[in-house]
């Protein structure tokens, strides 16, 4: 079966780097992977504070190009886009009214037909049950996993994990060899959107992240979310600035930690791209 890909912008923009090690990790398995075509951006963390409507008929429309193209399942590697289209197909589902406004508005049919896995359910579906001996390189780090907001919230929807302590990703981290801490920012909020608007908040809440990281030994930080790489890793300097000290510990996707393990070239994880220069 071919698994369909949701890259939204930042995986073609900005965290291209996330993209490269989600494509790279899937070839190395054998795992097809298929763009939706003529996608559009899902209305991210904007959209629904301007209008319902228009936020709920962003995602529809790529879950209904997704149906369109025949596939069944789709991988959204960001965390904030799989919160959007993921919420999206629950409202339309208890809501025929509002769908058929949706389809009206989009011109497209739509079923609800799709299923949608974030990046940490699709490893641990195809990757994970064929991970044993394929790992050359033992990640052997010390590393904070850390999930963010939009992963495991709203759970009532979602059905992810824990909202408070979740393991999935930690659980993924050991199977490469790497050891993962225990630590109190696993789901805090890193500042979100507000990283150009209000970058000195984005210091002091990232900050947090990153000096409770350290302060627990942590070598890496670990993410499944290009907004909240975006803010650990380029707003460094605020980070820096808020912390009155020079830390360096750098910020790995998810996917990038794995590509290592599994011994993937270094540039074609994309690992050069980051400000924090990866290390480990």
């Amino acid at each position: 079966m071919t698994l369909g890909f949701y890259p939204g912008c930042s995986l073609k923009g900005s965290s291209r780097e996330y993209a490269e090690s989600v494509l790279a990790v899937a070839k190395a398995f054998d795992v097809e992977i298929e763009e939706i075509t003529d996608w559009n951006c899902c209305g991210a963390t904007a959209a629904h504070n301007l209008n319902k409507e228009l936020s709920l008929a962003l995602p529809a429309r790529i879950l209904s190009l997704a149906e369109k193209q025949g596939l069944k399942e789709i991988v959204v590697p960001c965390a904030a886009c799989y919160s959007r289209l993921t919420v999206t197909k629950h409202e339309l589902s208890k809501d025929p009214l509002l769908k058929a406004t949706v389809i009206e508005a989009n011109g497209l049919d739509y079923s609800g037909s799709v299923s949608i896995l974030n990046i940490i359910q699709m490893l641990d579906k195809y990757i994970t049950p064929n991970l044993g001996g394929r790992v050359v390189k033992p990640f052997d780090h010390k590393v904070a996993c850390y999930y963010g907001c939009l992963l495991v919230r709203p759970h009532e929807i979602l059905k992810f994990d824990r909202e408070e302590d979740p393991q999935s990703m930690d659980i993924l981290m050991l199977k490469t060899g790497a050891t993962p801490i225990d630590w109190a920012y696993k789901t805090e909020c890193c500042g979100a959107g507000l990283s150009v608007s209000r970058t000195s908040s984005v210091g002091r809440l990232s900050g947090k992240i990153i000096e409770d990281a350290k302060d627990r030994g942590a070598e890496a930080v670990i993410v499944a979310c290009p907004m909240c790489h975006s803010n650990l890793d380029m707003r460094r300097d605020a980070i820096n600035t808020f912390l009155g000290e020079k830390v360096d510990i750098p910020v790995l996707y998810i996917t990038q930690a794995l590509g290592l393990a599994l011994g993937i070239d270094r540039k074609k994880l994309g690992l050069q791209r980051h400000f924090v220069k990866v290390t480990v």
